[in-house]
């Protein structure tokens, strides 16, 4: 039998963090070697990550955001200096400029507001703005979401992109196209109204001229121009929602009702309540240039709304302080709207527009 092989002792294993025998840092788990592990990740300063070490690493996204910024200041936050002449008896003739206007416009306080709370036709405008949104929004916006759940449920690719591309189509529309379309139909020259008395049916009808119609008839106006676009929001949000959730279901018997109302529904309810809270949001804006351009068919007892009374009393009247006083109170009141609406998507658990 051969002798074993003499074997040379091993070598002592060097301490923690002592060089190589070449002179090299150890290779262990923080030495960038790791086994062949790859590069050791690199750890946060001591402080933790300052807002300087965010802008250097997110700086391509800050630069791609800074157009947009500019724009909301310069047509957003700019104007909201201009809000000064709700206290003044605006003039704008007293000057050169609209700071020498400003500057020698008298200040009147809260005359303009006192005012606004004492006249009926500001009321009356107030009434006619809260009731066409409520109107629109227990027929207007459940539409998007019914007709987004329609299309999500078409099997064929290319029936649902042809409904999808009908739907879109009027949103580019113009509403003076649209109001001639109506006109064309419903008017008392339409051709509702012609086949009627052509047919022996009575004198027809004109609900384009119809006071006590105008605020389901601009419902259904926005209904038909904006309703197809709204489904993008909610087309987009069924479309991140996991179909194996949909096999699985199917797979335990569930109908296309519980899948709708166990999935589709659930997947949609963020989306919805963010929505919705815009849409409280906007309580007060209820289609100014709709309105104007229909105004004096139907009377400003029907039609009168603070977009288009703000409009009469600012621009036609030249009462600017007057106007902008009852411009202020309308954003003051869409901001607790929307604050309150945040609040009770909250409670509902959902996160709105921001998070707790």
């Amino acid at each position: 039998m051969a002798p074993a092989p003499h074997l040379a002792p091993a070598a002592p294993a060097a301490p923690a963090g002592s060089p190589t025998a070449d002179g090299e840092p150890p290779r262990g788990r923080g030495g960038g070697g790791g086994g062949g592990r790859g590069k050791a990740k690199a750890s946060p300063p001591p402080g933790g990550i300052t807002r300087r070490h965010r802008l250097r690493r997110d700086r391509a996204l800050v630069l791609m955001t800074l157009p947009a910024l500019l724009l909301v200041l310069v047509f957003a936050y700019v104007p909201l200096l201009g809000n000064a002449v709700a206290f003044k008896e605006f003039d704008p003739y007293l000057g050169d400029s609209f700071t020498e206007s400003f500057t020698l416009s008298p200040w009147t306080g809260g005359e303009n507001f006192q005012r606004m709370w004492e006249d009926p036709y500001f009321w009356s405008a107030v009434e006619n703005t809260l009731l066409i949104f409520l109107i629109q929004l227990v027929f207007f916006f459940p539409v998007p979401v019914l007709l987004a759940l329609l299309i999500n449920s078409v099997i064929s690719p290319r029936v649902r992109a042809w409904a999808q591309g009908v739907l879109y189509l009027p949103h580019f529309f113009s509403w003076v196209l649209v109001i001639t379309v109506f006109q064309q139909i419903l008017g008392g020259a339409g051709i509702i109204a012609q086949s009627m008395r052509e047919n022996g049916w009575g004198d027809g009808f004109d609900l384009m001229t119809d006071p006590g119609f105008f605020k389901f008839l601009i419902t259904f106006q926005a209904i038909w121009k904006d309703a197809g676009w709204g489904i993008i929001v909610f087309l987009a949000a069924l479309a991140a929602v996991n179909h194996e959730l949909y096999e699985a279901a199917a797979a335990d018997g569930a109908g296309r009702w519980r899948r709708m109302w166990h999935i589709t529904l659930p997947a949609l309810r963020p989306v919805i309540a963010l929505l919705l809270v815009l849409r409280v949001g906007d309580a007060l804006t209820v289609g100014f240039e709709q309105i104007l351009l229909q105004r004096t068919a139907v009377g400003t007892g029907a039609a009168e709304v603070l977009d288009t009374y703000v409009w009469n009393v600012g621009l036609e009247n030249g009462d600017f302080g007057y106007a902008a006083a009852v411009g202020v109170v309308k954003g003051v009141f869409g901001l607790c709207l929307v604050l309150a609406a945040n609040k009770t998507a909250h409670l509902l658990g959902e996160q709105g527009v921001y998070k707790k």
